[in-house]
Formats: C-alpha cells, structure tokens, sequence
C-alpha cells in the first residue's frame, strides 16, 4: 500500500510541475530533498509528460524551440560540472595541505610563495600578449631564417625575427582598415610596460600587507594551544584520508608553537660569546670575500664573451657553444656557492633554525642581486654602446639563456642535491641521513629567476610565458623530490612570517633594482637606429613627450597632460613616493625585530 501510495504522489508531483513555467520548474526540482539522481529521474519524467501533453495537443515544438531548449540544458549542466573541473585544475590545493601536514609550515612557504609566483606570471604574460603581441602579429613579416633547434637553448637565429625579441617589434601605426581606427605601437609598448609594473608595484605592496596582516596581526596566530586543538576541527571532514591528513597538520602546528614556547635560552660563557661572534665575523668575511670574487669573474667574463661575439667565429656551432659560456658560468656560481654558505651556516650553529634560515637567505641574496647588478652594468654600459646592431634583442637574448640555463641548473640540483643525496644517506653512509629541504636557496633561486624576467620585459616581452612554464614545471618536480628524497625538519618551528619575508625580499631589493635599470633604459639610453619601435628617437621616453605634445591641442586630454606634468615629470612625486616605501620599509623590519614603534618615535626617527 506505501509502495502504491508512493507512486501516486510521485505521479502527482510530476503533474504539478509540468503545469509550472520552466524558471519555476527548475527552482522546485532544486529544493526537492532528494538526491541528484532521483532530481534527474523526476525532471527526465517531467520533459517526457510536456512532450505527452504537447504532443496531444498538436502543438509540436519547433526545431528552433527545440534546440534553444537543448542548448539550455547543455548550458545549465556545463554550469553544473564547471566548478569541479576549476577545481581540478588547481592541483596543488590538496599538495599544498599535504606538504604542510608532513613537512611544516617552513617548508609549505616555499611552495606558496612559488604558487604566487607562478599566478603572477600568468598575468604578466596575458598582458604582454594582448596588448603588444598581438597587434604585432598583423604587421609581422615573414621569417626567412631556418629553424634548427639550437635556438631553443640559445635564443639566436630562429628566434631573432620573431615576436620574442624587442628589435622584431614595429615603429609603425597598425592599420588593417582604410580610415579606421590605428594602432600605434611605440605608445602600445611603452605604455603595456609602464602600467605593468605600475600594478606590479600595486600587487606586491597589497600582497605583502595582506600576508602582514594575517601573520602578525591576526588575533587566531597568537591563539592558545588549546583553543586550536579544541576549537579549529572542521566537522565538515567525513573522508578518512582527509580526516588523517587534518590531524597531521594540526599536530604539525602544535608542535610548532609548543617549540616555540618552550625555547631554551642557552647562556654562554665570555669565552663562549667570544668564540662564537669570531665565528659568525669570519663566516661573514668568506661569504662577502666569495660574492666579490665572483662578481668580478662574471664582468671580466662577460666582457670577453662580448669581443668573442663582435669578432664572430668559424663556424655556427662554435657560436653557440660561446653564447652559452656566461650563462653556465653565472648558473654554476648561483648553485655551487649557497651550499658553500649553507654549510658556513651549520659551522656557525645558530640556536633556532630560523635565524640560520634567514642569515643564508641574506648572504645568498646579496650573491645573486651583486651579480645581477654586475650584468647589468654591463648590459647598458657595454653592450649598448657596442657597435651591434640591435643591441636590445642581444640583451634579451642573454637573458633568455640566463632564465633556461637557471632552470636547468634547477632541476639539476633537485636531482644531484637531494636524489643523489638521499641515496648516499640511505646506503652509502648512513650517518648522513635524509637531506631536508633547503629553504633559503631555493627561495632565493625563485626570486633570482623573477628579478630576470622583469628585467628582461622591456628587452622580450614574452618572457614571463616561458617564465610561467618554467615555474610550473619545477612546482612539480620539487613536489615529488620534497615527497621522495628529503626528511622534515629536525628542529620542528612555526615560521608565520616566512611567506611575508618573501614577498619583501621580492620587492626589495628585486623589485626596486628592477625599476631603477628599467628607468635608466627608458630615459637615458639612446635606443638602436635599426629595430625596434623605438629606432630613431633620442631615448623611448621620447616617444610619449611626442605624444603629449600632440595631446595638449585637444582640450578633452588636459587631464591627460596635467598627469604627464605634476606627476611623471614631477622630482617631488617621485621623492615623497621613495619616502613613503622608505617608511614602510622601516616599520616592517622594525616590528620584524619585535620593536615597539610608536608614531612619536616614527617621527623622531624620519627627522634624524
């Protein structure tokens, strides 16, 4: 009798919502409680009583009506499945809760930090492309140079007339349409560039105020042990295989905060301090001694790579192989040196793992941005004024080596410094143990590679595309060597400020290095007579006093002129915006120190 009963209001059900409109339709079979299977039975006997009925009817729908009804369907169930699919597509959501679960947070902020990265290239790419890409390609010529598969790790040939490279771009105002809108290039490209990093100046101040915020501010980080151990569970979790790894990553975080707190403070001898300041003064000497020494290899080197290049060589394979000497060279010094100063680390036996962490960060970023800024010089002040031809596409080109050299650096040290290592610790001598994850070098090789490809826009506006590739592919194979060959931490510590240190050290001194060579490229160089969209202007700011001059005769871009004249030109805009980031500077790295900054002493401060 239920069984028939049921049947009868199932029957009845169905009838009622044949007579709804569809919106209504739709919303009912939503709020049914009834699983998603049963929901399609009852719509699929609800589409099959409509036909019944119109069919009795004689009113057939039309083929129109028919595919509009379709279409909707197909469209309502792709709305449906998307975000599972989205969803997929970010692999490293569960990665990263699994990382911080057997590895702790120290290492977790490696693999965020690389994420955000990767997001933020991304971005750069897709702004580059669309708006100074992709007008080039209408007015591209053909390439009549061969492809032989040695560019992919020179840059050269192939690649040299190609939309990789500043001199392939046009001076000219695109046109496709007669007496239709144009499209001028020199302001696209300029622009493109400037209000680039205009936002990336925005994001990365955004960003890092953000993770402060959360890491320092954030009342649930200085909560009590016992409030996240009672009060943090999701009761959401029902799978078991999320239920362990929940449990893993509350423990981890216990464990942290209780090594925190339970921190022995060791009191030395006079003898002791002694001994342990001279230790720390002649670790730094040999770490600065190092990074002098090999910032003058790499100028004297790179200048002789420029004589071979201006004089040419026998044949094309000898070329190449010269081409890539430099950026070998600058690859193996960034590699072999941080393992040179993360053993001076252990020498110095530093009482928390953080403070040696974040000595090794500042030696090895002092290494890479005085070699960067070694490259630089050498760049605007050798090659461009060299007697090449283009000189911009030759920078563009060595940065482009120096990128993929340093990626494949990457994954060799991936494979040599924790494979390799973890099979010599596992066999061979046992004593040695597992490696665990070098934080401080390989942040500092993410923020190495990110400092290149801003440098490198201006010169190749696609390298933040192959930038991004790079990124990903070393997200994964640092995963799976992480998950493989290392050990967590022995010394178990919570490191909520690490992501937010990241992020300064990417803004300074990357960052405003970055905006400093970009500034005196733009400004001060004189951009080459034969490629370019630039050729035959004074400097490519010239480009834009061109363009406001015939701006200032319409009077619906004064707005337009009154910015060019009290705030790009303006020396005081620019000297409150450096006291600003000073400023913002000083307190970050004050409360860093665990200071009490008040506005009185700001103030006092500033005025001395």
């Amino acid at each position: 009798i239920l069984f028939i009963h049921g049947l009868d209001a199932e029957e009845d059900l169905v009838g009622n919502l044949a007579n709804m409109s569809a919106n209504e339709r739709m919303k009912a079979i939503q709020k049914l409680p009834e699983t998603m299977t049963k929901k399609r039975e009852i719509r699929n006997k609800v589409l099959k009583e409509i036909t019944k009925k119109s069919r009795h009817l004689g009113s057939e729908p039309s083929c129109c009506t028919q595919c509009l009804q379709g279409a909707a369907v197909s469209f309502r169930r792709f709305g449906n499945t998307f975000p599972e699919y989205f969803h997929l597509l970010w692999v490293w959501h569960k990665t990263l809760k699994i990382i911080g679960a057997e590895f702790g947070t120290s290492v977790l902020s490696y693999f965020v930090f690389l994420k955000w990265l990767l997001n933020f290239n991304i971005f750069s790419f897709l702004i580059n492309f669309g708006f100074i890409t992709i007008p080039q390609f209408l007015a591209a010529e053909p390439n009549n140079l061969s492809f032989t598969g040695l560019e992919l790790f020179t840059g050269a040939g192939y690649f040299q007339q190609t939309v990789l490279y500043y001199g392939f771009y046009t001076n000219a105002t695109i046109s496709k349409i007669k007496n239709g809108p144009s499209y001028n290039m020199q302001l696209a490209y300029i622009f493109t560039v400037g209000i680039y990093f205009v936002i990336c100046f925005l994001i990365l101040l955004f960003s890092m105020a953000k993770s402060f915020c959360r890491n320092f501010f954030n009342p649930q980080v200085f909560s009590g042990n016992a409030s996240k151990l009672l009060c943090t569970w999701d009761f959401n979790i029902t799978n078991e295989k999320a239920v362990k790894l929940k449990q893993k990553n509350l423990s981890t975080q216990i464990k942290e905060d209780l090594t925190e707190v339970n921190r022995e403070v060791l009191d030395f001898s006079v003898m002791e301090r002694v001994a342990r300041v001279v230790v720390h003064l002649l670790a730094w000497a040999a770490s600065l001694g190092t990074a002098v020494a090999a910032c003058a290899g790499v100028y004297f080197l790179s200048i002789n790579n420029l004589e071979l290049f201006m004089k040419g060589h026998r044949n094309d394979l000898e070329s190449q192989a010269a081409m890539l000497v430099l950026p070998v060279i600058v690859s193996l010094l960034n590699t072999f040196i941080p393992f040179f100063y993360s053993w001076l680390g252990h020498l110095e036996r530093f009482q928390t793992p953080g403070q040696q962490i974040y000595v090794t960060i500042t030696r090895n970023i002092i290494l890479k941005i005085s070699i960067v800024g070694i490259l630089c010089y050498y760049w605007l002040n050798v090659v461009a004024a060299s007697e090449t031809q283009c000189w911009e596409t030759l920078v563009g080109q060595d940065i482009y080596r120096l990128i993929l050299v340093d990626f494949i650096f990457c994954l060799l040290g991936s494979f040599f410094g924790e494979f390799l290592r973890r099979i010599i610790g596992s066999t061979v001598c046992v004593s040695l143990g597992l490696p665990e994850f070098d934080i401080g070098r390989n942040v500092l090789d993410l923020i190495y590679a990110q400092t290149l490809t801003w440098i490198g826009i201006l010169f190749s506006p696609l390298l933040p595309g192959i930038q991004m590739i790079a990124f990903c592919i070393v997200f994964f194979v640092k995963r799976v060597s992480l998950m493989r060959n290392c050990q967590p931490p022995r010394k178990v510590w919570r490191t909520a400020q690490m992501t937010t240190s990241f992020m300064f050290l990417l803004f300074c001194p990357s960052f405003l290095g970055v905006l400093s060579v970009t500034g005196v490229t733009v400004w001060r160089l004189k951009p080459s007579e034969g490629c370019g969209p630039f050729r035959g202007l004074p400097s490519m700011y010239a480009a834009v006093s061109e363009w406001i001059q015939i701006v200032e005769s319409y009077t619906a871009s004064k707005w337009v002129v009154w910015i060019y004249h009290n705030l790009i030109t303006s020396e005081l805009f620019f000297f409150i915006l450096s006291c600003i980031v000073l400023i913002v500077t000083y307190l970050y790295w004050q409360i860093i120190q665990g200071r009490k900054t008040t506005t009185k002493h700001l103030l006092k401060q500033i005025i001395n």
